[in-house]
């Protein structure tokens, strides 16, 4: 009988932790672009708290973001996930997807400013900590982040998963001061050994306080189950480097917000 309550206490803690994370859609603007970003956040504390910023892979805002910035929540952080596209643009074909991120990647100063206006929208929020800020991508989220980072924004962190690397101004490296955190596929296709060692460089000669973790037979999307598990098409799940790539993420955010 007594491990019977105990097991049902323990259930009824779990749905107490799970309820009492909340989430809403957040209406913004930067420029005259109409965003539509998502907050969550655990409504059982009052305390401010770190904040995270979440952007999104090219296809945008999508469950698996969706998920990511629930999955902060309930580690305690107020988790904002920035519309990089605007609202309604969702692009679910991947030469669509493709279109829709190029014009961020063709255009870093308008990819900064979108990222800023989502980074400005999560320090206002009542809960968080204004001082203590982090920024995590992936993919197209993930080159995102580091060109907020390298526009100098105020950052504890800024964690890159399974993202791009390459920018058109390494020597904006010198700006940035956030500590980095790049989670890698080690096959990764997209992203070539010639990226990364460009990559590495820059932050070398940009004086950054980074590190790279590469996981080994592990393609692009290695974090999105929706990517399938067949690495010959260069993007496939791999739980192995989902879960190591969170714990690292969560080790390293143990250290920024100490």
């Amino acid at each position: 009988m007594k491990n019977i309550l105990i097991i049902l206490a323990v259930l009824l803690f779990s749905v107490n932790v799970e309820a009492s994370v909340k989430t809403k859609i957040v209406e913004y603007k930067q420029g005259d672009a109409t965003l539509e970003g998502y907050l969550a956040w655990d409504d059982a504390k009052n305390a401010k708290r770190p904040g995270v910023l979440v952007v999104h892979e090219w296809t945008g805002i999508n469950d698996h973001i969706r998920q990511r910035t629930e999955m902060l929540a309930k580690l305690g952080y107020v988790a904002f996930a920035a519309d990089i596209y605007g609202k309604g643009i969702r692009p679910t074909a991947q030469a669509e997807a493709a279109k829709t991120a190029g014009i961020y990647k063709d255009d870093r100063p308008l990819l900064r400013a979108r990222a800023r206006a989502g980074l400005e929208v999560l320090k206002k929020q009542k809960l968080v900590d204004p001082q203590r800020i982090a920024a995590i991508g992936y993919c197209f989220g993930g080159t995102t982040v580091l060109e907020l980072a390298r526009d100098a924004a105020d950052l504890k962190g800024v964690v890159s998963f399974h993202g791009g690397l390459s920018t058109p101004t390494p020597q904006d490296a010198k700006n940035i001061k956030a500590k980095l955190l790049v989670l890698h596929g080690a096959d990764d296709p997209f992203v070539n050994a010639g990226e990364v060692a460009a990559f590495q460089d820059e932050m070398r000669k940009g004086g950054v306080d980074w590190q790279f973790i590469s996981y080994s037979n592990a393609v692009h999307s290695f974090t999105n189950k929706a990517a399938g598990t067949d690495n010959s098409k260069g993007a496939a799940y791999n739980e192995k480097a989902d879960r190591r790539s969170w714990q690292a993420m969560r080790t390293f955010f143990a250290e920024i917000f100490k």
